[in-house]
This record gives structure tokens, sequence and C-alpha cells, in this order.
């Protein structure tokens, strides 16, 4: 067993990204191993069947071999360990909650329109609809619970990134000046830079990769 939690990660996966950033605030390093989903490694079949990126399993100790399969129990387990920055207290699970049921049903269809048989236009116009209580939302405070970058922030980040990036010109021309703003923060920020390096595939016999922590929470 690693001497630490072993993540099975996809870099561009939003849910494997909203995971590795909590690791990544919370100072947590880990051993990781970058899938590739066409060819997913055994060792994350056997730790989690259905076999979806993030996947972590906890090192030794009282809870090792202990598999937490979901990107929000990851960020809640990784930030009860330690919250340097508070980010549980902006934990608005019904809002993380939208996100992650109509808000990807449309983007899924947005982006991927031949996919799923859909009209990307129609969804990408549903999606856009539910930015707009986001835009409200940050007209009294720059984050979306307060004046600090929380887990809600953190959660939705990702979605609503790829959902720009579908056609970045158009998300320019609507009217969010503050969720473009808030976007644009943290797409800059250096956390999101230093979650993001390329690693190759892992495969059983590798060089374990040390992922994290930074030496203090950064902006």
């Amino acid at each position: 067993m690693s001497q630490f939690p072993i993540l099975y990660s996809f870099r561009r996966c939003p849910y494997a990204m909203r995971a590795r950033m909590a690791l990544w605030v919370a100072g947590i390093a880990v051993e990781l191993r970058e899938v590739k989903l066409a060819a997913k490694p055994p060792q994350l079949i056997e730790a989690s069947p259905k076999a979806t990126v993030p996947v972590l399993v906890l090192p030794d100790g009282p809870d090792a071999g202990t598999v937490i399969d979901e990107s929000l129990a990851i960020m809640r387990w990784a930030l009860a360990q330690n919250d340097p920055e508070g980010w549980l207290a902006g934990d608005d699970a019904a809002l993380i909650a939208i996100n992650d049921g109509a808000f990807k049903h449309h983007l899924d269809r947005a982006k991927y329109p031949a996919r799923y048989e859909a009209d990307g236009i129609d969804h990408r116009a549903e999606g856009l609809t539910l930015l707009h209580p986001l835009e409200t939302r940050l007209a009294t405070a720059p984050y979306l619970c307060g004046p600090t970058r929380t887990l809600t922030d953190i959660a939705l980040f990702p979605f609503i990134r790829q959902f720009a990036a579908i056609e970045p010109e158009w998300f320019a021309t609507q009217d969010l000046p503050r969720l473009q703003e808030w976007l644009e923060r943290h797409i800059a920020s250096d956390m999101f830079a230093n979650i993001m390096p390329k690693f190759a595939p892992w495969a059983d016999g590798d060089k374990p990769i040390r992922f994290g922590p930074p030496t203090q929470s950064r902006a």
C-alpha cells in the first residue's frame, strides 16, 4: 500500500479537477495515477467497480484501503482533514445539485449533440438559463457563498469552464459579466495551474508520481 492516498484521475475530467483542487488546498499529497478512459487499469476497476474517476484509495492507517469514489465526497474528506481557506463554510448542497444534475445534463448535450442525438443549441440555451441565477448571486459578493472562494465555487467551476469552452466567442457575448470575471479568476489562479500538469497514463510498475501539496495555501 502506498504511504500516500492513491488518486485515480483524468486530467480533463471536471469531477477529477474539483477533487484535485480540494486535495491541493487541503495540503494532502497523493500518489497520482492518470487514467486513460479507453483503457482503464484493472486496479481502478478493482477499487471501484463503476470505474469512473476520481477514485481515492486511502493509505496505511485506521482507514487503510477505504475507497472514496465520488468527487464531492473526496472534496469533503480532504477538507475535513485540513481546511485552511474555510471552504466547508460555503458548501451549498442545493446549488451543487443543480450543477451536477440539470446543468450537467444540458452541458453534455450542448458539447456532444451527436453523441446524445440532441439539439446542441437548445441545450446550450437551457444551460445558459441556469447560469443567470449565479450572475445574480455574484452581484452581492465576488464568490458564490461570500467574499472568498469556497467548496461551492470549486465544485461548479470546472463545469462552467467546460460550458464556456464550447463556443468561447458566444459565451463572451452573454450578459454574464460577473460570472465571466469569476470564471477567469479561477482559470488564472495558481491553484488551477498547479492541478493541471500533464502526465502519461499510469500502468502497473510505473514509478509513483507524487502530486501536491503546496507549501502553503495559494490564491
